[in-house]
């Protein structure tokens, strides 16, 4: 079976077992490991993965072919996006710093860029500049190197930024949480409506549990994939998006991705559905 997700901890962290081959009757993985953008485009493919992980943005786009998984996603809280820029921004702290500037995000139909276009019409007067397109990873060196006026982070990025010498100017996921009283959704985990999906997300929740109750055993393969992370912030990026909702979206976990969807769909972001194709 082939699937796509990242190489981000969380990812490596909950599919380990069956990476691994330690999960009973789950078939063979055939992995692909790519950043969110990128598993976005794969999930428009007509031969994409048969699973993959996207973000929730990316769903209006794929729900004809593929089915959202009640397991296995990034969807929490305090874990959201965050807007930083550079020590010398002006009036830092202001989201009006960012009427007309040049803003890096991590694509256009990520999560992150939905929440970020939400807020900024709540909060930039006559809103923000250019949209800049970037790699994740290169977002945070953009802003620094002042390529950019700011930047719009994921990831790992929540703990490593105040060394590249920046300063939050907003986290997305407080503002969401202040603003709805609902976890954020990220990351969602999708299958093909071909396949056996009950049987796929029992699989997923068992790779789950497997790494909770052996989190020693996928510390090497997670490090691996780490993009030069320290076991510190591997380990607190792995607590912070692997949660009560990783095994099970519930009730609370769809309604928060209704929420953002028809927020987003009101708003002209992104094209709106029913909410019946997400269960």
């Amino acid at each position: 079976m082939k699937i796509a997700f990242s190489p981000c901890p969380n990812d490596t962290f909950i599919f380990h077992a069956w990476v691994h081959g330690l999960i009973p009757g789950a078939p063979k993985l055939d992995v692909t490991y790519a950043d969110i953008d990128i598993t976005n485009s794969l999930a428009a493919d007509c031969n994409g993965p048969e699973v993959l992980k996207v973000s929730y943005a990316a769903l209006p786009w794929v729900l004809s072919e593929y089915a959202l998984l009640p397991c296995g996603g990034a969807l929490g809280r305090g874990c959201g996006p965050l807007v930083l820029v550079s020590g010398r921004a002006v009036a830092a702290g202001k989201p009006a710093v960012l009427a007309g500037k040049r803003v890096a995000v991590p694509g256009e139909r990520s999560t992150a860029y939905l929440l970020f276009r939400l807020w900024a019409d709540q909060n930039v007067p006559g809103g923000v500049g250019d949209i800049v397109i970037l790699p994740f990873y290169e977002i945070m060196p953009a802003v620094r190197g002042g390529l950019v006026d700011a930047g719009l982070v994921i990831h790992e990025a929540r703990f490593t930024y105040p060394y590249y010498g920046l300063t939050m100017l907003a986290d997305l996921g407080s503002w969401w949480e202040s603003d709805t009283s609902l976890p954020i959704p990220l990351g969602a985990i999708i299958a093909r409506r071909s396949l056996d999906l009950t049987a796929v997300a029992e699989w997923i929740r068992a790779s789950v549990r497997y790494a909770r109750v052996h989190p020693e055993t996928s510390q090497e393969y997670v490090l691996s994939h780490a993009q030069e992370l320290s076991p510190d912030v591997a380990k607190a990026h792995i607590n912070l998006y692997v949660n009560e909702f990783t095994e099970n979206l519930g009730d609370t976990g769809y309604n928060a991705v209704n929420t953002l969807l028809g927020r987003a769909a009101r708003a002209g972001l992104v094209p709106g559905i029913d909410s019946a194709a997400l269960t």
